[in-house]
C-alpha cells in the first residue's frame, strides 16, 4: 500500500497573474504533482472579487512551469462547445509537453449561466450534454477525424491534428457521486474519479455502485483511479491546533466542505489520515486551500508531512 499522490487546488481569486504563478512554482518545487483551478465566469458568490478565467490561467501556468501538471476541477461543459474544447485541450497538451489534466463536468451554478445567457437545464439534460461532449472529445483525443450525430451536438469529419502528446490521452477527471447521472459517465469515460469533499462519507457505497456500472459495460474498475478533494489546514504543533481548527471552521465550516473528512491537524495527524485514505483505495488527494495560505501550507506540508510518509 502506497500513500496517494498530492495535488493542490487554489481558487484563482487574485487580481494579478504573478502571485498565482509563484504559487504554482512553489507547488512544483515542493513536490506536488498537479495544480488545480476552478472554472467559473467569476468568483462563485463574489462576482465583485477579482478572479482569473480558468483556461487562460491554466495555459499561462503551464507555460511558466516545467514539470507541474495543471487543470481545472472541473471545466464547465456549458461554457465551450466540445469541438472547440477538444481542440483547446489537445493544443495545450502539445504546448505543455503532455502536462494537461482534463476535468469536465455539467456545471454547478445556474446563476452564472443565466446571467451570461448560456444553457442550463435540468440535471438530466446537462448530463446528456456532458455525455455527448465526452464522446466527442475522447474521439478527438484518439483519432484524427471525428463525426458525431447526437441530440445536443453534431460534428462532421472534424480534424484534430496534431493529436495530444499523452497517450492514450490526457487523463479525464469526472467528479461527483450521483448514482443516476454521474457514476455512469465516470464508468464510461473517466480515467480518474474525483470524490468531492462531501462524498467520502458514502464512499464505500458509491464505489460499489461504480464497480457495478463498470461491470455493466464490461470495464475493469481498477482502470479508474480515485482521487479525493478536501480542505488542507496544517498546525505546526499541538499548541497551534485549536487556532488552525477554528480558522478552518470559519472559512470552510459549511456542510459541502465536510471538514471532518478533510485534512486539518498536526503533521502527525495528517500522516495518519493519509494512511487511512490509502487503505480506502484513494490514489491521489487534491488539497484545497486559499491563495493567501497556499504557499505557507505547501512549504509546511513538504517539510513536516511528506518525509514521514511511507515510500
Amino acid at each position: 500500500m502506497s500513500v496517494p499522490d498530492f495535488g493542490i487546488y487554489v481558487p484563482q481569486m487574485v487580481p494579478e497573474f504573478q502571485p498565482l504563478l509563484e504559487l504554482a512554482k512553489t507547488a512544483e518545487r515542493t513536490g506536488f504533482t498537479n495544480f488545480w483551478l476552478f472554472d467559473h465566469l467569476w468568483s462563485p458568490g463574489l462576482p465583485e472579487h477579482p478572479a482569473l478565467e480558468a483556461w487562460t490561467a491554466a495555459t499561462a501556468l503551464l507555460a511558466g512551469t516545467t514539470t507541474l501538471r495543471v487543470g481545472a476541477l472541473v471545466l464547465c461543459n456549458n461554457f465551450r462547445h466540445p469541438a472547440v474544447l477538444g481542440r483547446m485541450a489537445t493544443s495545450l497538451d502539445v504546448i505543455s509537453g503532455g502536462r494537461l489534466e482534463f476535468g469536465l463536468g455539467s456545471g454547478s451554478i445556474p446563476g452564472e449561466h443565466q446571467q451570461a445567457g448560456l444553457p442550463w437545464g435540468p440535471a438530466r439534460e446537462r448530463a446528456e450534454r456532458l455525455g455527448e461532449a465526452l464522446e466527442i472529445i475522447t474521439s478527438m483525443f484518439a483519432r484524427e477525424r471525428t463525426s458525431f450525430d447526437g441530440k445536443h451536438y453534431q460534428v462532421t469529419d472534424i480534424a484534430n491534428i496534431p493529436g495530444p502528446v499523452q497517450r492514450p490521452r490526457p487523463p479525464i477527471h469526472i467528479g461527483g457521486t450521483g448514482p443516476k447521472y454521474t457514476l455512469p459517465l465516470v464508468a464510461r469515460y473517466a480515467d480518474v474519479w474525483n470524490v468531492p469533499t462531501y462524498g467520502l462519507r458514502d464512499y464505500r457505497r458509491s464505489a460499489e455502485l461504480l464497480d457495478a456500472e463498470c461491470a455493466r459495460i464490461d470495464r475493469d474498475p481498477a482502470s479508474i483511479q480515485r482521487s479525493h478533494q478536501a480542505i488542507l489546514a496544517i498546525a505546526e504543533n499541538e499548541r497551534e491546533l485549536p487556532r488552525v481548527q477554528a480558522r478552518a471552521q470559519r472559512h470552510y465550516g459549511g456542510e459541502a466542505f465536510a471538514l471532518d473528512e478533510g485534512y486539518v491537524g498536526t503533521p502527525a495527524m495528517l500522516v495518519d489520515r493519509l494512511a487511512e485514505r490509502a487503505a480506502q483505495g484513494i490514489d491521489s488527494v487534491i488539497f484545497m486551500t486559499g491563495a493567501k495560505q497556499a504557499a505557507a501550507t505547501m512549504e509546511l506540508f513538504a517539510a513536516e508531512v511528506m518525509p514521514h510518509l511511507p515510500g
